[in-house]
C-alpha cells in the first residue's frame, strides 16, 4: 500500500492517561524499593506483600490497557498507509528492544540467583548450626542451674539441723552469701515454711506442682528456667518477669527434727542479660528457620512473583516510553519528510515547524524558512515567467499578424523559425520541416544563395558603413514574380534574423505610375502633329488628284489612305494612353453586383441572356460598395477578352458565376471561358500595362480592370483551369468586400 500524504502520527495522552502512567511508574518504583529491602524487613515486607500484588496487578492492567491502545493505534495508521508511521514503529521497537533485552537478561539472571538463594537459605548446615546454638545455650543453662544447685548444698546441711522456726534466719544469711534472690522452704504440704528475698512481700507465693516435688524428690535436684520464652511485645516493652533459674531441692530428714518429712527448698536466681539475650536470639532464629522452612515454597513463589512483576512492569514502562520517545524523536523527521515529499511534489506553501530548542526542531525551523524562501523566489520566478510570457505572446501576436516575414536561420541556411507571413509570401507548406535549408526548398534555392551571400558578406564586412545589418531587394523568379525588400541582421547565439516584404504590388504601382506618366506624355506629344499630318495628307490629295492619271493617282489614292489610316490608328492608342493616364476615381455606393451584371448582358442581348453565355447567379448577395459605371466598363471588357479567346462559342460558352464566401466574407463573381488559356510568362505579368497576346491588343485593358477594382478594395486573379492536367481555359476572378450594414436612427 503507498502511503499518502497526511500529518506525521500523534499519540496526545489525556490527562487520565498520564495520571495512571504515572501511578504505574510509581508502583514500579516502590516495588523496586520493597524489593531491595526485602532481606532485612522480612516482617514489613510480608506484612504489606498482599496489597502491594494487587496493586502492581492493577498496575500491570493498566499498562498493559495502555500498550494495546498503542499498538492499535499504530496497526490502524499503518493499516490506513498513514505517512511516518512504519518510521515511529521502527523507532519505538528500537527503543523497545533496548530497554526489554537488557530486563530479560537481568530477569533470568536475578531469576536463577533468587531460586538458588533461597535454597541456600534452607540448607542443612544452616539448620546444624542453629541446633547447635539451642543445645549449646541449654547446657550454658544447665550448667548454671548445676553450679546453683552446688552452692545449695552447705545450705541443704544447716536446714537439716535446724528447726522449722529458726530457718528464717537462715536463709536471710544464706541469701546474701549465695546472692540469688529468693529462699523458700516448703512443708511436704506444699506450704511455705520460712523465705527470704522478693517472696516474703508476697502473701501467697506461688507454689511449686505436686508433679515438679515429686521428680524433685526422685532425682535429688529439680531446676527449670522461667522468663526465657516470653518475648516483649512492642518497642521499649519489659518482660512482665524477669528470666531465672528455679530450683527444687529435697532438704534430707534430721533424726532428731521433729517437723513432717518431705521439706523442699526453692531457690531462685536472676539468669545474666548476656545470657538471655544470646538463648533468646538463638531461639527466635530457630523459630524463624523453622517457619520459613515450612513455608519455603511459597516464600520463592513469593519473591519470583515479585520479581516477574518487576520485569512485567518494567517491560510494559519500556514499551510505554520507548513509543512516547519514538514519538517525540520522529515527529522533527516525520516533519521534514512531509516537507520534503511537500516540496518533491511542487508544494512550497509554508511548513510547520517545532519551537523547541534541540537540533531536530531547530532543523525543522530552519527547513520552513528555506520553504518560505523558496516560495517567494518561485512566486518571482513565476512572475517573471508570467511577464516572460506575456511579452513572448505579444511579440508572437505581433509576429503572427505582421504582414512582413521574418525568417531565423542558423549559419548553414537552416530555418529555425518563421512567421506565417513569411510562409505566405515564400508559399511554405504547413508540414515543412522547421530544419529545412532555405536553398533545398523549391523555387527558392537562388534566393537562398543570395541571402547566404549577404550574410556571409555581412560577417566579413565588420568595419563597413552597416556593420551589423544589410538591406536589399531581391525578385523571386515564380509565377507570380514575386518581388522582396530583404534585412538581414546578426543575432547571438550564431543565429540570423532575415525580414523581407512582398513588395511585388509596389513595384507594380510603381510601374502603373510609370506607364501613366509616359502615357500622359505620349498623347501630349504624338496627337499634336498628328492631325496637321492627317490634314496635309489630305490637302496633297486634293491637289495632286487632279494632276495625276492612271497609276501615279492610283498609288497617291493609296499613300493617303494608307496615312489618314495609320493616323487614325495612332489617335485611338493616343486616347486610350489618355484614357489611362486620366482614369476617372471610383464613386462608391452601395450596389447590387447581380443588378450591375443585368445591366451588361442587355447590352448584348436586349430581350435576355445570350445563347453563348451560362449565367449562375446567387440570390443572397449581400451588397457591395461599387461605383456602376466602371464596374459595366469592367465586366464589358472581361467578356470582350472572353469571347476573343474563344474559337467557337456556340459549342465552348462562357460561364458567369457569383456567389457569397462566407468563410472569408466576400462577393466572388468568375468569369470561365473555354479558350487556349494563357500561358505561364503571361501570367506572371497579365497586369502590367502593354502586356498583351493579341496580335492588334495595346495591353491595357487588364491593367485598366486590375486599376479599378483595386479602388473598389477588391481583388482580381487570373488562373488557368485544368482537366486531367490539360489546359481547358482561362479564369478571371473578382472578390468584393460586402459594404457596411447602416443601422437608421430611432
Amino acid at each position: 500500500m503507498t502511503p499518502t500524504l497526511g500529518r506525521p502520527p500523534k499519540f496526545n495522552l489525556s490527562g487520565w492517561w498520564v495520571a495512571l502512567l504515572s501511578l504505574a511508574l510509581s508502583m514500579s518504583l516502590i516495588l523496586l524499593f520493597l524489593l531491595a529491602q526485602a532481606t532485612q524487613e522480612w516482617q514489613v515486607y510480608e506484612h504489606n506483600y498482599g496489597w502491594l500484588l494487587v496493586a502492581n496487578l492493577v498496575t500491570v492492567s493498566v499498562l498493559l490497557l495502555m500498550v494495546c491502545w498503542m499498538v492499535w493505534r499504530l496497526a490502524t495508521r499503518l493499516k490506513q498507509g498513514k505517512f511516518g508511521t512504519r518510521l515511529l514503529i521502527k523507532l519505538a521497537a528500537t527503543f523497545a528492544l533496548v530497554g526489554v533485552v537488557p530486563g530479560v537478561i537481568i530477569y533470568t539472571v536475578s531469576y536463577q540467583f533468587v531460586a538458588r538463594s533461597i535454597e541456600a537459605w534452607f540448607d542443612t548446615k544452616v539448620e546444624g548450626a542453629l541446633n547447635a546454638g539451642l543445645s549449646l545455650s541449654r547446657t550454658t543453662l544447665d550448667l548454671t542451674a548445676q553450679d546453683l544447685a552446688n552452692k545449695s548444698r552447705g545450705l541443704l546441711q544447716q536446714l537439716r539441723q535446724t528447726p522449722d522456726p529458726a530457718i528464717g534466719p537462715v536463709l536471710e544469711q544464706w541469701m546474701e552469701q549465695m546472692g540469688v534472690t529468693d529462699l523458700i522452704v516448703w512443708s511436704g504440704e506444699q506450704l511455705p515454711i520460712a523465705t527470704a528475698g522478693q517472696s516474703r512481700y508476697q502473701l501467697a507465693p506461688p507454689r511449686p506442682s505436686a508433679t515438679d516435688i515429686r521428680q524433685a524428690n526422685l532425682r535429688g535436684v529439680l531446676w527449670r528456667f522461667e522468663g526465657l520464652d516470653e518475648t516483649p511485645t512492642g518497642l521499649g516493652a519489659e518482660l512482665s518477669t524477669a528470666p531465672t533459674i528455679r530450683l527444687l531441692i529435697p532438704i534430707p530428714q534430721s533424726l532428731v527434727s521433729l517437723s513432717g518429712s518431705g521439706r523442699i527448698l526453692q531457690v531462685e536466681q536472676r539468669i545474666p542479660e548476656a545470657l538471655v539475650q544470646n538463648a533468646r536470639a538463638v531461639v527466635q532464629a530457630n523459630n524463624e528457620y523453622q517457619e520459613r522452612a515450612l513455608g519455603r515454597g511459597g516464600l520463592q513463589r513469593m519473591y519470583l512473583g515479585t520479581l516477574t512483576l518487576s520485569l512485567i512492569l518494567g517491560v510494559f514502562g519500556a514499551v510505554l516510553l520507548a513509543v512516547l520517545l519514538g514519538n517525540q524523536l520522529a515527529k522533527p523527521l516525520l516533519l521534514l519528510a512531509q516537507g520534503v515529499r511537500d516540496v518533491a511534489a511542487g508544494d512550497l506553501s509554508p511548513k510547520q515547524s517545532l519551537e523547541g530548542k534541540d537540533e531536530l526542531d531547530g532543523l525543522t525551523r530552519s527547513f520552513a524558512q528555506m520553504t518560505r524562501q523558496l516560495f517567494e523566489a518561485r512566486n518571482a520566478v513565476e512572475h517573471s515567467m508570467g511577464e516572460v510570457e506575456l511579452a513572448r505572446t505579444r511579440l508572437q501576436a505581433i509576429l503572427d499578424n505582421m504582414s512582413a516575414g521574418v525568417l531565423i536561420l542558423d549559419t548553414r541556411g537552416h530555418i529555425l523559425g518563421r512567421n506565417p507571413a513569411a510562409s505566405r509570401i515564400l508559399n511554405l507548406t504547413e508540414g515543412q520541416s522547421p530544419d529545412t535549408e532555405l536553398t533545398q526548398l523549391p523555387e527558392l534555392s537562388a534566393f537562398g544563395d543570395w541571402v547566404l551571400d549577404h550574410f556571409h558578406q555581412l560577417e566579413r564586412d565588420e568595419q563597413g558603413e552597416h556593420p551589423d545589418h544589410w538591406q536589399s531587394s531581391f525578385e523571386i523568379d515564380n509565377q507570380a514574380r514575386t518581388v522582396l525588400l530583404a534585412r538581414g541582421a546578426t543575432l547571438p547565439n550564431a543565429q540570423w534574423l532575415l525580414v523581407f516584404d512582398d513588395i511585388s504590388d509596389v513595384v507594380s504601382a510603381q510601374r502603373a505610375l510609370a506607364w501613366g506618366e509616359v502615357a500622359r506624355r505620349l498623347a501630349h506629344e504624338i496627337k499634336n502633329p498628328l492631325t496637321p499630318i492627317q490634314l496635309s495628307a489630305e490637302r496633297l490629295a486634293m491637289k495632286l488628284e487632279s494632276r495625276l492619271e492612271g497609276n501615279d493617282q492610283a498609288l497617291l489614292t493609296k499613300s493617303v489612305k494608307t496615312i489618314v489610316d495609320q493616323v487614325d490608328a495612332m489617335k485611338r492608342l493616343v486616347n486610350e494612353f489618355r484614357d489611362y493616364a486620366r482614369l476617372p476615381s471610383a464613386h462608391l455606393n452601395p450596389l447590387d453586383l447581380n443588378a450591375v451584371v443585368s445591366d451588361v448582358l442587355m447590352l448584348y442581348d436586349p430581350e435576355g441572356v445570350p445563347t453563348w453565355l451560362k449565367l449562375q447567379l446567387a440570390s443572397d448577395l449581400p451588397l457591395i460598395q461599387g461605383d456602376a459605371q466602371l464596374l459595366r466598363q469592367v465586366l464589358h471588357n472581361l467578356l470582350q477578352n472572353a469571347q476573343e479567346a474563344t474559337e467557337d462559342l456556340s459549342t465552348h460558352p462562357i460561364t458567369l458565376i457569383t456567389e457569397w464566401q462566407s468563410a472569408n466574407s466576400r462577393v466572388r463573381l468568375r468569369i470561365n471561358d473555354q479558350g487556349q488559356g494563357f500561358d505561364e510568362a503571361m501570367l506572371q505579368r497579365a497586369f502590367e500595362p502593354y502586356v498583351t497576346s493579341k496580335p492588334k491588343g495595346t495591353g491595357l485593358g487588364l491593367a485598366v480592370v486590375k486599376k479599378i477594382i483595386e479602388e473598389h478594395g477588391g481583388r482580381i486573379s487570373l488562373t488557368n483551369r485544368y482537366e486531367d492536367e490539360r489546359v481547358v481555359g482561362a479564369q478571371v476572378s473578382l472578390s468584393f468586400p460586402p459594404a457596411p450594414v447602416r443601422t437608421e436612427k430611432a
